[in-house]
């Protein structure tokens, strides 16, 4: 039998890998990420379906994008990932978007980025390496509003819905071009260096950090009524 002492410094070095310590920046990416979802779902006539939501397998939210940072490359996103489990919605994994070639095609100086992932495939692509939007995994500009619903049989073959927030409202936007891969610094950071981000978001057991709970509990439960999985 091994000692006391023995177990409880390897609870405890793996009680550290879930309550890791996110830097303030972190902290404020995952808080404006749930401020975005939050306005997503007090405006469902306004904003993105609720049938498409319900659909979704997982969502990616990129807050605050700034438009100078669109169609000259280099990194212009960063943003947090969760998707459902049969318990509800997984914990958060730190995204990034990079290369952008595409143009900002609303108004403002700056916007956020929401993905609706609908399917499975690709994910695990996504979470491990990256993927390239269009390339790797379909995307296209998500329908808006109730009056958005009737005209979704021809996007959902996409992998990917992809919408963009500014001043208030929502529109759909093509992301085509742009390579979204894991932020392993901010997950390292959040995590622990030896926790994946794929472990992140298909672990239901991984605990949500404290500092993360406000994006998790905007999203909602996270469970489909119907039929109770993702």
């Amino acid at each position: 039998m091994k000692p006391i002492w023995c177990i409880t410094a390897v609870a405890l070095l793996s009680s550290s890998v879930v309550f890791a310590e996110m830097s303030s920046g972190e902290r404020d990416r995952v808080q404006k990420a749930a401020e975005v979802i939050t306005a997503l779902r007090d405006a469902p006539d306004k904003g993105i379906p609720q049938d498409l939501w319900d659909k979704a397998n997982c969502v990616v939210v990129l807050p605050g994008v700034k438009k100078a940072a669109f169609g000259v490359g280099g990194e212009f996103g960063k943003g947090v990932m969760s998707c459902r489990t049969a318990t509800g919605w997984s914990a958060p994994a730190f995204m990034e978007m990079a290369k952008g070639s595409f143009g900002f095609q609303i108004g403002g100086q700056e916007a956020d980025l929401v993905l609706l992932v609908m399917n499975r495939q690709g994910i695990d692509k996504m979470l491990k390496d990256k993927v390239t939007l269009g390339a790797d995994a379909s995307v296209s500009a998500g329908p808006v509003g109730r009056a958005g619903t009737a005209a979704t049989d021809a996007r959902l073959n996409a992998q990917i819905l992809s919408y963009s927030r500014s001043r208030g409202l929502f529109a759909g936007i093509d992301v085509s071009g742009g390579v979204l891969r894991p932020d392993k610094s901010a997950n390292a950071n959040a995590y622990g260096a030896s926790m994946a981000p794929y472990d992140v978001v298909n672990n239901a057991t991984v605990t949500v950090p404290a500092q993360a709970t406000v994006f998790v509990s905007a999203l909602g439960t996270g469970v489909r009524a119907t039929t109770g999985q993702r």
